[in-house]
């Protein structure tokens, strides 16, 4: 895969209380990924766009909440997100600079 199609794996980062401990106790970011993203792309995509080392990749499918319209009821999208563990002396920061 080239470098555009590992960037495009990545949606966005999560920054919620869950994943910020995550990230400060273990090392452990959380990220936003495609749907057809795999642990090896994932893997690829945050190590060439961060340039740190990953040390292993949980990836899981989030199911849609059913919502209610006004009169129709609806459904959210499906979604996936991944919990990438760096090795240890590697960080990212998501401040800006």
């Amino acid at each position: 895969m080239s470098n555009y199609q590992l960037i495009d794996i990545l949606d966005a980062p999560i920054i919620s209380e869950k994943s910020t401990i995550a990230a400060e106790k273990d090392n452990r970011f959380v990220f936003k990924v495609k749907k057809q993203a795999t642990k090896i792309q994932v893997k690829k995509a945050v190590e060439a766009m961060f340039s740190v080392e990953v040390d292993s990749v949980h990836v899981l499918n989030v199911k849609g909440k059913k919502k209610r319209f006004g009169k129709t009821l609806g459904q959210r999208s499906d979604w996936k997100k991944a919990y990438v563990k760096l090795k240890p002396g590697h960080d990212i920061s998501f401040a800006t600079p």
